[in-house]
């Protein structure tokens, strides 16, 4: 689940990659759970975009 934010520390480009993978394999998961109607708390599915969100702004911060 989504209950772990991204770490103030700076985590390494390849630990982000990972991490960003497991996050996009986990809300596709929760798409097809809560279609199905098998998702009983649907906020979860906001939290991991967030999270994918924060992730994806700490790449592109590295990056640079």
């Amino acid at each position: 689940m989504a209950e772990k934010k991204v770490e103030k520390e700076s985590l390494t480009i390849e630990a982000l990659q990972s991490k960003l993978v497991d996050l996009e394999k986990e809300q596709m998961n929760q798409r097809f759970a809560h279609a199905a109607g098998q998702m009983p708390k649907t906020h979860v599915m906001r939290q991991t975009r967030r999270e994918v969100a924060r992730v994806k702004t700490k790449l592109n911060a590295a990056k640079k």
